[in-house]
């Protein structure tokens, strides 16, 4: 038996409602940063023509100018690059106390972009990858002088698109904001200008895709891998990790919440149908009343686990633990930890050594669970898993950021 949750509306979710709805929006969206920025790429903000904002690209430092900046792409049409960081001339300029460098592309997104949205929504409804590509630079030293009038559709491709592939434009503001969608394995939708750059970049975004990773990508006007010409940034839909949560006790409950806010899609399974319900795990995407170790073999075996997937084993009984346990270190997974005390996890090793795990795969797990914070509460043990799950994908020390030297924000 499984069960489901709804997730809440993300900046994606309020553009396409935005736009179905017949409002165009603003969209700001990280393409670049440089040392100790404190958003990745692909993170964005989005302003509401009543004002209305969601999301965040800097926690705050540019969020205020970069709202008006929003309003007026969204009065003018015109799309912008903006570049913030330190000033050192006047130390009331808008940048990033942190010492960091972003750039964020603005552009107004119209309800005429409705197919490519439309693809996007309907590719994560169905849990499938997508990418949006996007025009966000372009120079006159990657254009031949051959113009480019051909006039634009709705959907952002040019309407004669077919009849004169590789024509570059003398304008190369022209470019700006052309997208190219990729989702659920369909055709792609729009077009950056020239067939040639579509399939390159259809290809390499893919790349990107896959990894689960946004990024910027170079071409010439015709595709061509150079470093003048067009820049396009790829912001990638890429599902969920995954994480799986096993035993249905109050500690799990913590676990789920603190999981489903750091982006997970989360899963708790148990065997006990009276204690496996939703109601008692509101937090969780889905709820599973299974064997453990039966519920990740059928996961594994239909490929729903990767090398992102984090798992929480919390059952305090070797019946289960241990075969799923032997499953799961046999797998690339992200994050094994399991909870239990130290002589616990004594008596697990001995069990799986017995079962014929190697030292490498032994010490891949995390027990007992969590990092030193002596926490007592489920909520505070939740908070030190998600520590060191965090730790684990960053590859952070889990020491005081006081003792360490070093920019304070690492690259992904």
């Amino acid at each position: 038996m499984t069960e489901r949750r709804q997730r809440v509306p993300d900046v994606f979710d309020e553009a396409h409602r935005r736009c179905q709805a017949g409002e165009p929006v603003a969209l700001a969206t990280v393409v670049a940063t440089w040392h100790s920025a404190p958003q990745p790429p692909g993170a964005t903000m989005l302003v509401a023509a009543d004002g209305t904002v969601t999301g965040s690209v800097s926690g705050g430092c540019v969020e205020a100018d970069l709202y008006e900046r929003a309003r007026r792409v969204l009065a003018t049409g015109a799309p912008e690059l903006i570049r913030y960081g330190i000033s050192d001339d006047d130390a009331y300029a808008v940048g990033l106390t942190c010492g960091g460098v972003l750039d964020v592309f603005v552009e107004r997104v119209d309800p005429g972009a409705l197919p490519g949205l439309d693809a996007v929504a309907a590719a994560r409804r169905a849990a499938q990858p997508a990418a949006v590509v996007t025009c966000v630079a372009a120079d006159a030293g990657g254009a031949p002088n051959d113009a480019d009038n051909s006039p634009v559709d709705a959907d952002n491709s040019p309407a004669d698109a077919g009849n004169s592939p590789g024509t570059p434009p003398t304008d190369p503001a022209r470019r700006l904001g052309r997208r190219l969608v990729l989702a659920g394995g369909q055709h792609p939708i729009g077009s950056l200008g020239d067939d040639r750059l579509d399939d390159a970049a259809s290809a390499d975004a893919l790349g990107l895709l896959a990894a689960g990773h946004s990024g910027m990508l170079r071409y010439g006007y015709s595709g061509q891998r150079r470093g003048s010409g067009v820049s396009l940034f790829v912001t990638a839909y890429a599902t969920p990790p995954r994480m799986i949560v096993f035993g249905a006790i109050d500690f799990a409950a913590a676990v789920a919440r603190i999981g489903a806010f750091l982006g997970y899609r989360v899963t708790v399974c148990d065997a006990r149908p009276v204690f496996t319900t939703v109601r008692r795990f509101p937090e969780a995407d889905e709820v599973v009343v299974q064997w453990p170790h039966r519920y990740l073999r059928t996961e594994v075996d239909a490929g729903r686990v990767d090398e992102r997937t984090v798992m929480c084993v919390l059952t305090h009984d070797p019946r289960f633990d241990v075969p799923l346990l032997e499953l799961a270190l046999r797998h690339p997974l992200a994050y094994v930890g399991a909870m239990g005390s130290r002589r616990t996890h004594d008596d697990r090793l001995k069990l799986l050594g017995e079962a014929g795990l190697t030292e490498a795969q032994l010490a891949r797990l995390a027990s007992p669970i969590g990092l030193d914070l002596g926490g007592r509460t489920p909520e505070e043990t939740a908070v030190s898993v998600a520590a060191q799950i965090v730790a684990a994908r960053w590859g952070g020390t889990g020491r005081p950021l006081a003792a360490l030297d070093g920019p304070i924000h690492r690259p992904g």
